[in-house]
């Protein structure tokens, strides 16, 4: 059950973006990004399903994605590009379609980006600009939902020049709006908070947070570049209701001590998620 849970949460991803799809930007003459946005724009010109044009095009995409990823990837990539082309013929219908275009662009963008965040966090895709923003992650550490943004804009002044430019406005804020949805899912809400404290009393300061807030810390070697100076950095992390306490902590010992806060995501370990 273990093994089948990813490409059963690959095929709900599929599920709800489909009906994110038809309901709310197809249903309201919208259009998307990638190929499946080359696929809405085949539809609305030469009446081809989306399914199956969304298909054929990835063929190409899917050889360059066994290269790179190898083939577990290949089989849940797909999976995903076949669940999407399967389930956005059956969702046609299923639901009624938000007759106020605004609204049917942040619905749309909201609930197709919940079902492009599942399918990334289960170690899938839907093939096309996916795969190519997937390598860019692995390889260069960008975020996913920003590349796939850029990336569509492209494709959406396409969808201005043949749909129109209202059309075009209206899908770039559902592009948006799924582009954050999908950094969330696939990070998560940032919980906890990244601690830098530097100070000369960074041994004192340790010590306090060790005893007065249970967390571990680390010290880290630094050196000035004014004056050149060595230093000893501590770096610890906390729970995001933590950080005034632990600033209060920080002062009372050193009222010159130079913090710097940074969001984290996914900590495992002692006191966090495992």
């Amino acid at each position: 059950m273990k093994r089948l849970l990813p490409y059963l949460l690959i095929a709900f991803g599929a599920l709800v973006y489909s009906l994110g799809l038809n309901a709310f930007i197809v249903g309201n003459h919208l259009a998307e990004g990638g190929f499946v946005g080359l696929s809405i724009v085949a539809l609305y010109r030469l009446h081809v399903p989306i399914g199956l044009s969304f298909f054929i095009l990835n063929i190409p995409v899917l050889i360059l994605g066994w290269r790179f990823f190898g083939k577990s990837f290949i089989v849940k990539t797909m999976l995903g590009v076949v669940a999407v082309s399967v389930f956005s013929i059956v969702t046609q219908h299923a639901l009624e379609p938000v007759h106020d275009r605004l609204l049917a662009a942040l619905y749309g963008g909201v609930i197709c980006g919940a079902g492009l965040g599942i399918i990334f966090r289960s170690g899938g895709t839907t093939g096309g600009v996916d795969i190519l923003a997937r390598i860019a992650r692995h390889y260069l550490r960008y975020s996913m939902g920003r590349i796939l943004f850029t990336s569509d804009v492209v494709v959406i002044a396409l969808v201005a020049i043949v749909i129109g430019q209202e059309t075009a406005m209206y899908s770039l804020v559902a592009l948006f709006a799924a582009s954050r949805v999908i950094d969330f899912v696939i990070e998560g809400i940032s919980s906890s908070r990244a601690a830098i404290i530097i100070s000369d009393r960074s041994t004192q300061i340790a010590s306090v947070i060790h005893e007065e807030m249970g967390r571990g810390t680390t010290f880290l070697n630094g050196q000035g570049g004014f004056t050149g100076e060595d230093k000893q950095i501590v770096y610890c992390v906390v729970s995001r209701d933590e950080v005034i306490r632990l600033q209060k902590l920080v002062h009372a010992l050193d009222d010159r001590a130079f913090i710097v806060l940074n969001d984290v995501h996914d900590v495992l370990g002692e006191g966090f998620s495992r």
